[in-house]
């Protein structure tokens, strides 16, 4: 019984890891996906994008019969201000990638999903309270060295990363303290943003401006699908983040970064320079004595609670 026991928690890890690569290789990828609507302005692929993600998860949720959940959620004053900030913040994440998608800016949107972790843990540090070790510490100053080397040589901030970065930082933070399933998150903040999502479609399509009646059928297709590219990464996700430990889920998550630099450099044919390798160097190491110490620390509070349960047993 113990080895079958073993055997399915094993299996169990295995198709979670499944499930955690496939959505991040998904992440990675979906620069090609905007690429494919850059005929379209960035603000109405993110209007179609909101409206089609709440009908998309509006039906999964309504097959399922967990529709009522939202009406729940909101009956808490704090639970409705929260999904109102997670609204905000992924909306200017979501623009704000599209349009450096669009704009040839690759690169450097897959810097701010590279320093994403640490901007999260600086969160953690400073809103929920927790405490660094000299690791996270330590990697928050080689990130900050590799931002500040981008941005002396070009004589500008990289903006596109710290916005990326720091909203989607944001976006996790509320969605901790809210602590609703990915789907049904997803739909409340798409709620919440959609009737002016589909406002601006109409007064484009009415002022004769909109990419409706204007793009090719395949094209307009993708568009209606957007929601569907949206929340299907974010359903094999949640279903991985199950199985594996928080630890495996940290190391997996440098997967769709990595996709879309290598996408920006070789594919789009974006700028990386010498000063670009320099400063993405800082950044993974940083992120190399991040996950270390990050793993170290889970390793160490799992055998410190195992042997706090084991000091709980009687003897025999």
């Amino acid at each position: 019984m113990e080895n079958q026991a073993s055997l399915s928690k094993n299996d169990n890890k295995k198709i979670g890891i499944l499930y955690g690569t496939i959505a991040f290789i998904a992440w990675g990828f979906l620069p090609l996906y905007w690429k494919l609507l850059n005929q379209i302005p960035a603000l109405e692929i993110l209007a179609h994008r909101i409206t089609w993600s709440f009908v998309f998860v509006t039906i999964l949720l309504l097959l399922k019969g967990d529709f009522k959940r939202l009406k729940e959620v909101f009956k808490s004053r704090k639970n409705t201000v929260l999904i109102i900030f997670a609204s905000v913040f992924i909306t200017v994440n979501w623009f704000t990638y599209i349009w450096s998608v669009n704009s040839n800016y690759v690169v450097q949107a897959s810097m701010g999903y590279y320093i994403n972790p640490l901007v999260v843990s600086l969160l953690s540090m400073l809103v929920l309270k927790e405490r660094f070790n000299a690791g996270q510490m330590i990697a928050l100053i080689l990130a900050t060295i590799g931002v500040l080397v981008l941005t002396i040589q070009y004589g500008r901030i990289p903006w596109i990363a710290l916005i990326l970065a720091t909203t989607f930082a944001f976006y996790g933070l509320t969605k901790k303290l809210l602590t609703v399933d990915s789907i049904t998150g997803l739909a409340l903040e798409t709620m919440i943003i959609t009737p002016a999502a589909l406002s601006f479609i109409i007064y484009r399509q009415v002022t004769g401006v909109g990419s409706l009646s204007t793009i090719p059928i395949p094209v307009l297709i993708l568009l209606m699908l957007s929601g569907v590219a949206t929340a299907t990464p974010l359903l094999w996700f949640a279903k991985g983040a199950q199985m594996v430990e928080l630890s495996t889920i940290g190391f997996l998550q440098y997967i769709a970064p990595t996709i879309s630099l290598f996408l920006g450099i070789f594919l789009f044919k974006e700028e990386f320079s010498q000063t670009h390798f320099i400063s993405f160097s800082f950044i993974w190491v940083a992120l190399i004595i991040y996950t270390i110490s990050i793993t170290r620390g889970n390793i160490y509070k799992i055998k410190e609670k195992s042997e706090a349960v084991s000091a709980k047993k009687p003897s025999m």
